[in-house]
């Protein structure tokens, strides 16, 4: 089966300051964007699912000129505290690179 990884141009995540990770999940063509979003690959439903998190704390931007689909949340803590395990933010995407897309 595929996965987003196989459609998506760039899945990453980064800090959006110290208190918030930023996903941004883009695609290439408008085809495979709409794609993608028609099957509801990637939601904010799905996206909860996946992280563990009330809807209340994602903001989920679907950005049609970008082909891109942006996802906010708040870091589980706040960058360099001691129990910080990735101070770039940069890590926390490698679960939606496997999130399955229907044939």
């Amino acid at each position: 089966m595929a996965v987003l990884g196989d459609f998506a141009r760039l899945i990453r995540s980064k800090n959006a300051g110290p208190f918030m990770l930023t996903f941004d999940v883009m695609f290439s063509d408008e085809k495979t964007y709409e794609k993608i979003l028609k099957l509801k690959v990637l939601t904010k439903e799905v996206f909860c699912k996946i992280y563990n998190l009330s809807k209340e704390d994602v903001l989920f931007f679907e950005h049609k000129d970008a082909r891109a689909i942006k996802i906010s949340i708040p870091r589980p803590y706040v960058q360099c505290d001691k129990n910080d395990g990735d101070v770039y933010g940069g890590q926390q995407h490698a679960p939606l690179v496997e999130i399955e897309v229907p044939e």
